[in-house]
C-alpha cells in the first residue's frame, strides 16, 4: 500500500523531510518494507491543514512530527493488521 507524503513547498516547510525519515524507520522498525511503500508527492490540495500532507489508502492526513508515531500506529499498522 502506497504511503503519500507530500514534498511541495509549504509541507516542506512544515518538515516534511523530517516526517519522510521517521516513516523511513518506522516501516522498518515494523518490518513492513514488502507492504508499505513510501512515496513522494507533490501538491496534494491540502496546504491549510496542519502538519504535512500525508495519503495512506484514500484518505488525506496532516501529520506533525509530534503526531507521527501515533499516526503510524493507528493508520498504518492499525489497517494492516
Amino acid at each position: 500500500m502506497d504511503l503519500m507524503v507530500c514534498v511541495g513547498s509549504s509541507c516542506h516547510l512544515n518538515n516534511s523531510r523530517e516526517i519522510i525519515g521517521r516513516f523511513k524507520e518506522l516501516i522498518a522498525g515494523h518490518g513492513l518494507e514488502d507492504q508499505v511503500e513510501l512515496k513522494g508527492s507533490f501538491c496534494m490540495g491540502h496546504c491549510a491543514d496542519e502538519g504535512v500532507c500525508v495519503k495512506f489508502g484514500d484518505q488525506v492526513y496532516g501529520v506533525t512530527v509530534d503526531g507521527i508515531d501515533e499516526f503510524f500506529e493507528k493508520q498504518v499498522v492499525g489497517r494492516l493488521k
